[in-house]
């Protein structure tokens, strides 16, 4: 069943936050049998940002939303959801949504986390904006991805550490002009090698108590080779079929932004879809992985250095462990500051 609406779910605010902390590849190569220019070879990375001791993941999350907000133009009471995407909350529960419900000062709005690690905000976005569309008392959500991965990596880890990094993304979505906004979303979902990226430590599986830390289990683990294979195969394939939802052949699509695990899979990606790098941005170069916070840090960015323009279409597409992969298709505002209030 399909319905007619007088109106679309736009992005109307963007913002992000990273930590001061910046950790150098030749400060990294200290204590691994790797060079900084071996690392930049492989994956385009040349630095990460680290949270400190006293960084929380709320408070990470409350600075991203806040500036989202402020780009609205609307205030945290008006919220309608809250939506943080995260494996690595302040708490295993409550969810972090909640903490940052309280931070905010927000009022009568639903709360809950979402864990698809870094398709999250694709995932969160989606989620969101279908419950908007279908129930016109729905106003604005506010969708967070936050990570702070340095907690759980082994500095002296390869496959991990030279990646991984912490920060903040935040997107508020509101009613906007009809045709405009999300457009449509597709997801795949191929766990043939679940195992592949993992943290098992504190799982049910594995707990905490009456057992001593081993960083073999307490710490993140990641095949590279499998999430580079997995990522090639199925990313175009879920921007592709997101397009076809919406009637719009993929070349047709102006600006993409990946999530940011490598740039080298970037920009393998877009030489396979026979596009050029002009039609994309990447961070990863610049500040590393963050895991589900990367979409929304590389959006708020893109954002403010003018790379999407009005009326564009904009693609967003990820790959998180499981593996899942989402895509989600924008009709970028004419003007995104403006929502139907």
């Amino acid at each position: 069943m399909s319905f007619t609406r007088p109106y679309g779910i736009g992005i109307i605010g963007v913002g992000h936050h990273l930590p001061t902390r910046i950790e150098t590849n030749e400060e990294l190569c200290l204590g691994l049998a790797v060079t900084p220019e071996w690392i930049v070879e492989k994956t385009g990375i040349q630095r990460r940002y680290l949270a400190d001791p006293q960084d929380t993941a709320s408070g990470f999350a409350t600075l991203a939303a806040r500036s989202a907000l402020a780009m609205a133009g609307i205030d945290a009471s008006q919220l309608d959801i809250i939506i943080c995407c995260t494996f690595s909350g302040d708490y295993i529960f409550p969810p972090l949504s909640a903490k940052l419900h309280h931070e905010l000062g927000a009022k009568a709005t639903q709360v809950y986390d979402l864990q698809a690690n870094c398709a999250g905000v694709i995932s969160g976005l989606t989620a969101a904006s279908d419950r908007m569309l279908v129930d016109d008392t729905v106003r604005y959500a506010l969708v967070v991805g936050v990570e702070l991965c340095s907690r759980y990596v082994d500095r002296l880890d390869v496959n991990t550490s030279i990646y991984l990094s912490d920060g903040a993304g935040a997107i508020v979505i509101g009613r906007c002009e009809a045709g405009y906004g999300i457009q449509s979303s597709a997801f795949h979902t191929d766990s043939s090698n679940y195992e592949s990226v993992r943290m098992r430590g504190g799982g049910s599986s594995y707990p905490i108590r009456e057992r001593t830390f081993d960083p073999a289990i307490d710490s993140m683990e990641m095949n590279g080779l499998a999430t580079w294979k997995q990522a090639i195969t199925h990313l175009p394939t879920v921007i592709r079929r997101s397009c076809e939802k919406s009637g719009i052949a993929t070349h047709e699509v102006n600006f993409f932004i990946f999530h940011q695990a490598n740039l080298r899979l970037i920009e393998y990606i877009i030489r396979k879809m026979k596009f050029g790098l002009e039609r994309t941005f990447t961070n990863v170069q610049d500040i590393g992985n963050t895991g589900s916070a990367s979409i929304a840090i590389a959006l708020s960015e893109a954002v403010d250095k003018g790379h999407i323009k009005p009326d564009s279409l904009l693609m967003l597409a990820g790959v998180g462990a499981g593996f899942n992969f989402g895509a989600s298709l924008w009709r970028w505002l004419p003007h995104p500051q403006e929502s139907t209030r």
